[in-house]
């Protein structure tokens, strides 16, 4: 099914591919660091033989990463600009090392800057990102957004635009769900999902998606609100996830929601059902 969740590395990275046999899931979302900090992680020889070997001996058939959430590649800080670059450069560096397929990143926060500008200051990121590790085949996959604050990427446009100008097959794109929803995208009933996918596909395309974050919303239609619920459980219900799960069977899903009183276990069946 392609179907996982976010994996937790606490003990160790190799520590994700336990939660994934515990749930019987065969693909699945890390951080291969702590992701509220800028400390960045060296993987070891021995760390890394045992990932890639935990990797070659599992039932997983995608791993991949979810890049830091301070990453901002396109505020209006040059500090923070540079900072980020080099954190982007060093996820996709060690995601390379892991054998993971990509990492997704939020394109970022354009602060006091025009969404334009905003967008070109990414494109400018990405392409030193791409350059200074253009030995590697890892893509860093641009996930749509809810529309917070000025966060760029709540319109499928703005992810087209980024492709476009970084004008390389390591981007791609990851859609959410819960941002899609969010944002404006009404994904409810098979004829509004089904005019979703058409105008993702006309914009960022569908052979681009790489990843789907499967999240119910917290948040109402166009509230902006990054907020994630569990399966049928938000403002989604089951609709949108059925279609997701008979139609994009080969694009890698997860669940990016609350994992206490074994949620992850109730959510995955849900989807397992409903596919």
């Amino acid at each position: 099914m392609l179907l996982g969740v976010h994996c937790s590395i606490s003990g160790g990275l190799h520590k994700a591919f336990n939660e994934a046999s515990s749930l019987g899931i065969d693909t699945f979302q890390i951080f291969t660091k702590n992701q509220r900090q800028w400390k960045e992680k060296i993987v070891g020889a021995a760390e890394k033989a045992i990932f890639i070997n935990s990797l070659k001996n599992s039932n997983i058939k995608t791993a991949f990463s979810h890049a830091s959430y301070l990453v901002n590649l396109a505020g209006n800080d040059d500090v923070l600009w540079e900072r980020s670059v080099k954190a982007l450069t060093s996820e996709v560096q060690r995601c390379n090392e892991l054998g993971l397929k990509f990492t997704i990143l939020h394109p970022g926060y354009a602060k006091s800057l025009s969404e334009q500008e905003g967008i070109k200051k990414t494109i400018r990121a990405l392409k030193t990102v791409i350059h200074a590790t253009k030995y590697s085949k890892v893509k860093i996959l641009l996930e749509n957004t809810a529309g917070q604050g000025s966060s760029i990427g709540y319109r499928f446009e703005h992810l087209r635009q980024i492709m476009d100008g970084v004008e390389s097959a390591r981007i791609g794109a990851c859609f959410d769900t819960c941002h899609a929803f969010a944002a404006g995208y009404d994904i409810r009933t098979k004829s509004s999902f089904e005019a979703t996918m058409e105008k993702l596909d006309s914009t960022v395309g569908l052979k681009n998606i790489n990843a789907i974050h499967l999240n119910d919303s917290k948040g109402k239609l166009s509230s902006k609100l990054d907020r994630h619920e569990h399966i049928g459980k938000g403002k989604l219900g089951l609709a949108p996830f059925k279609q997701i799960m008979k139609r994009f069977k080969h694009i890698p899903k997860v669940i990016e929601t609350p994992k206490e009183d074994n949620m992850d276990a109730v959510n995955l069946e849900i989807l397992r059902k409903l596919a």
